[in-house]
């Protein structure tokens, strides 16, 4: 990749605790309806999704609790921090996600705020099962022993 490449997919918000707490089985890339003063605040990189979610209705998906501080120099037209903004999907994966949301009681997880090749922003959307606290465990100690196995092997040869 270029550096003008690297540049042009640039995250603005991650969820790092998501893949934790929820076991992603599947992942969607969905367009928001944004505000100028939203696409503003969010090249400054200040957008925080940590505690959003995205939860559907009148078949729409809406990204709710995601906060996007308000851009300074917006003045009298900036925007509420904090209110829906709306996902935009192909009807087809909307249909599936209202589906696995409902019936195996899956959960509609935003996983990355990014700016794509074009420079619009995008979100990564996770559908994903709760992990027990006992899957957390097992998880951490397999990704211990992976580093330590690594660790071991560079020392080795």
């Amino acid at each position: 990749m270029t550096k003008s490449d690297v540049a042009a997919h640039r995250v603005a918000a991650q969820n790092r605790k998501a893949r934790h707490t929820y076991e992603i089985e599947e992942t969607f890339e969905a367009g928001l309806v944004l505000l100028g003063s939203e696409v503003k605040a969010l090249r400054e990189g200040r957008a925080n999704i940590a505690e959003s979610y995205a939860k559907v209705e009148d078949n729409e998906i809406w990204l709710v609790n995601a906060h996007f501080p308000e851009y300074k120099q917006a003045g009298q037209l900036n925007h509420e921090p904090r209110r829906r903004r709306k996902l935009l999907l192909k009807r087809r994966e909307v249909a599936k996600l209202l589906g696995s949301s409902e019936r195996d009681g899956m959960a509609l997880v935003p996983l990355k705020l990014y700016f794509n090749v074009r420079g619009i922003a995008k979100l990564e959307l996770g559908l994903g099962k709760g992990k027990k606290q006992f899957d957390k465990r097992e998880a951490q100690k397999k990704r211990d022993w992976d580093r330590q196995k690594a660790r071991l092997l560079r020392e080795k040869g």
